[in-house]
């Protein structure tokens, strides 16, 4: 007798088994309400409580395919309740974040610095990339996690897409290049898989990558951020002690207020703003050396008058600068002597300057 969907979908699920409990998803009480609809798509509820394995997702929908199932619809529940809402009435605009809960204490990531956004399309992952090199060539230890779970864009900008090992004590190992240690949700799931999570999932990804990730000891650990001010940003400020956020900006009115909401919210959760960067700060003739401004000027520089913080540099767009990230080359390793790659080892010292100043404890400019 044929095995139908409704049992192969039953049977791909016993062959998961949860590693917190040591038994597989149905007997672990995980699945609940499992059918098959009219289209033959599998639908259930998945129990994912916040200290198991988030990769169990991936697990499944990589089951499913395996036993020719269509692909399933999937509704991601916590046992512990719906996390509290981060978006009240306008009223509520001003009143202060409610206390998180208690943070990891994670000293051997030394700073921990967000790049931060307000909106998406100003360049924060490629500032975030050359930043994190530039560091590593001051000669500091430096690590990247790639905090964009949605549209995590790391492992294209620098070229690698192995998947990490895991050690002997069942932690990730993180990738590495350009002298710089990186994690992403990019080397784990498959590219075109989308990420249909809720903030409880978010939270257990930012937790993982900085709990479960054999980091080592870091002089500076940057975390990319999506852009806005959701579930990612509040996950790591609760999660660990930031040291500080450095917002990205375009000249552009329109991108300046995004970011200053940005900037507000770092305010708010009691994380200093180490200063902001000006990125696409006019183009830069790479034969003459002129400087032309594209769009209107002085976007930075009203940022830092709002939030009362330096700007730490300006990055002037370059023909080759996105087409050199689309391939996994950042500028300032493959064009090290142009202006943006110079602009961008300026800034790294004005940001390891901030950091001593602004960020807490103070760490030595160089690594002897």
């Amino acid at each position: 007798m044929a095995t139908t969907p409704l049992a192969a979908a039953r049977e791909a699920l016993a062959g998961i088994t949860n590693p917190r409990v040591g038994k597989d998803l149905l007997a672990a009480g995980m699945i609940e309400d499992l059918v098959i609809g009219d289209d033959g798509r599998p639908t259930f509820t998945f129990w994912l409580a916040r200290e198991d394995d988030a990769t169990l997702v991936r697990q499944v929908r990589q089951a499913f395919k395996a036993a020719q199932l269509e692909e399933p619809r999937i509704q991601i529940k916590d046992p512990s309740g719906p996390a509290k809402s981060t978006h009240g009435p306008p009223g509520d605009a001003d009143k202060a974040v409610p206390p998180p809960p208690a943070q990891m204490s994670l000293p051997n990531l030394g700073k921990v610095i967000a790049i931060s956004s307000g909106k998406g399309g100003v360049g924060k992952s490629t500032v975030a990339a050359n930043l994190a090199i530039a560091l590593a060539g001051a000669g500091h230890r430096v690590g990247l996690m790639d905090g964009d779970i949605y549209g995590p864009n790391i492992p294209r900008m620098f070229g690698v897409f192995e998947r990490p090992q895991v050690s002997a004590e069942r932690r990730m190992v993180p990738l590495e290049a350009f002298g710089v240690k990186l994690m992403s949700l990019g080397f784990i799931v498959e590219r075109d898989a989308p990420a249909i999570w809720r903030g409880p999932i978010i939270m257990k990804i930012v937790t993982q990558f900085l709990r479960d990730v054999d980091w080592g000891d870091l002089d500076y650990f940057l975390v990319d951020l999506p852009p806005g001010t959701g579930d990612a940003q509040l996950s790591l400020v609760q999660a660990t002690n930031v040291s500080g956020a450095v917002i990205v900006t375009t000249p552009q009115e329109m991108s300046v207020g995004d970011a200053l909401r940005g900037g507000k919210m770092f305010e708010k959760v009691n994380v200093p703003v180490l200063g902001v960067i000006e990125n696409m700060s006019g183009f830069t003739c790479p034969h003459c050396g002129e400087h032309t401004d594209l769009f209107p000027t002085g976007g930075g520089d009203r940022l830092s008058a709002e939030l009362a913080v330096p700007v730490l540099g300006r990055i002037p767009m370059q023909a080759e600068l996105a087409d050199l990230a689309d391939r996994g080359k950042p500028v300032v390793v493959a064009a090290p002597e142009s202006p943006a790659a110079t602009a961008l080892r300026d800034i790294a010292g004005q940001l390891v300057e901030a950091s001593r100043t602004r960020g807490g404890a103070e760490l030595p400019i160089l690594r002897g």
